[in-house]
């Protein structure tokens, strides 16, 4: 894959999770990581979520409702904050987890509320 995949996939991880987080993970990198982090930066952000098929907010929904379906609380909070990056309103990321409550289980939503909830209180 090309350097433009991995220079393409780090600006929309900036866009979308902030330099914040995208700089701590960066400095995070060890001999051991540094695989996953190329990995991730060029098939997830390079590939994946610069696809234009989908616009960023619906990629956004769709996430937090497999994370949610999965109870990946930790990465649902870091995606929390994406999708308010991405214009989801409070009202419409707490719409996608109500729709998760009927698919994924009520524990799993209520879960999901938690961080949600704790997110934004930040």
């Amino acid at each position: 894959m090309s350097d433009d995949t991995y220079e393409r996939g780090m600006r929309v991880r900036r866009e979308v999770l902030g330099d914040e987080h995208v700089d701590a993970a960066i400095e995070g990198t060890t001999e051991h990581t540094a695989d996953f982090q190329d990995f991730i930066t060029r098939y997830a952000w390079g590939e994946i979520w610069s696809r234009p098929g989908l616009d960023r907010r619906t990629r956004s929904a769709a996430t937090l409702a497999v994370l949610t379906a999965l109870g990946r609380f930790d990465e649902l909070a870091l995606h929390v904050r994406a999708a308010r990056r991405n214009g989801l309103t409070p009202e419409e990321i707490a719409e996608v987890l109500l729709q998760c409550a009927v698919y994924c289980g009520v524990p799993a939503a209520n879960s999901a509320f938690q961080v949600f909830r704790r997110v934004m209180e930040e």
